[in-house]
């Protein structure tokens, strides 16, 4: 769902900057005609249509489609000096270097990035150059033409750096949730271990004394102690891999009984939440408990924070003999600004928790109004695969 969304959302804003290439290219080639005559414009706007595919298609190479473009940009300049043409680069010309100018900054690395940069300077003081040695009617238009593409230059960078900074500031906030994540997994793996352990301790002490008024029973001893040791080293095996692959951190036993407790408090300062649970459970692992219970909090903590305008919030946990599924829907308005938010940095540890376990997490706005997270977590005779 998500890629699909970027994908149409990629493709609307190509299609878009190919509406304002069109406007430049035909207010350019009005002018021009209007003061030169429209042959004069053939070279320039040749030139122009050309970066300006460039720009739309900048994505699958985007350091080759800029050079090429600045060379184009050059050609242009010198073509119109030589030949006593309309100054270059013209406006739809400039605003297509500026495009891949910024796009360029934002999205290559700083060596690259920092030498196409340069070369879009270059082809202003080309530009500037080139205005200042020719000698052609309608000249009082060369000037207005450098400014206006200094002005492009300067927009191209900084756009192209301020771009630049809010996406590294992204990356490292979505490093940091992965980080913090993996700090509470320790934690919690230390509470999983340790209650396997316990119960291994006291399976073995209870074997001590079975086995000195019954010998034979200490089999069936021993083979809980088996089945806890597996289970153990399961548990341990999913929660390290989370720790190698990438508010309050509930403890290792938090099952089901703790969601009514979270419900409760949630009650207290939210929309009214109403909590569906089967009415026959069985034993869950305590990864699985521990990450529904996270998952839960986390609805329920971005409902609190981007839909408060929410009536009323369903949290249903349902449970088969494959695993375990868990819903959180509300009924909040549609807005533009929540449906930017409510998939934010606090669901990218849970859904590589839930996928290292096996399952599966969605979130996205519901067709008619509100949002909805659905996690699946597979369960095996109550334990994890």
């Amino acid at each position: 769902m998500e890629s699909i969304g970027a994908r149409l959302s990629g493709a609307a804003s190509t299609a878009g900057l190919a509406v304002v290439f069109l406007v430049a290219i035909g207010i350019e080639a009005v002018g021009i005609a209007q003061t030169w005559g429209i042959r004069y414009w053939l070279a320039g706007g040749a030139a122009a249509v050309m970066v300006c595919v460039l720009a739309l298609v900048r994505r699958r190479q985007r350091v080759w489609a800029t050079v090429v473009a600045l060379g184009i940009a050059g050609l242009a300049i010198a073509g119109a000096w030589v030949f006593h043409l309309p100054a270059e680069p013209g406006p739809a010309l400039a605003l297509a270097l500026a495009v891949l100018v910024g796009s360029a900054l934002r999205a290559l690395s700083p060596v690259p990035a920092g030498a196409i940069a340069a070369g879009g300077l270059a082809v202003v003081v080309a530009a500037h150059l080139a205005a200042h040695l020719a000698a052609r009617p309608h000249s009082s238009g060369a000037s207005a033409v450098v400014a206006m593409n200094v002005t492009a230059w300067l927009g191209a960078v900084a756009a192209g750096l301020v771009l630049r900074l809010l996406d590294d500031r992204a990356v490292a906030t979505a490093e940091k949730v992965r980080r913090d994540e993996r700090l509470e997994l320790a934690r919690e793996l230390h509470d999983v271990v340790a209650h396997h352990i316990t119960g291994m301790l006291i399976q073995a002490q209870a074997a001590h004394l079975v086995a000195r008024k019954n010998p034979r029973q200490v089999t069936e001893s021993l083979a809980g102690i088996e089945t806890a040791g597996a289970e153990a080293l399961r548990a341990m095996r999913r929660l390290v891999g989370l720790l190698r692959d990438t508010d309050d951190a509930p403890p290792a036993s938090a099952g089901p009984e703790q969601l009514g407790v979270l419900v409760e408090r949630f009650n207290r300062q939210g929309p009214p939440v109403s909590l569906r649970m089967p009415d026959e459970r069985a034993a869950w692992p305590p990864e699985v408990a521990s990450t529904v219970y996270r998952i839960v909090r986390e609805a329920l903590t971005n409902v609190a924070r981007h839909a408060p305008d929410a009536h009323r919030v369903t949290v249903t946990v349902g449970q088969n003999a494959s695993g375990v599924t868990v819903e959180v829907v509300d009924d909040a308005p549609r807005g533009g600004a929540r449906v930017s938010h409510r998939g934010g940095y606090g669901l990218i540890g849970m859904r590589e928790r839930v996928e290292t376990l096996g399952g599966t997490l969605h979130a996205g706005p519901r067709p008619d109004a509100g949002w909805s997270l659905l996690a699946t977590l597979p369960v095996d005779n109550g334990r994890s695969r």
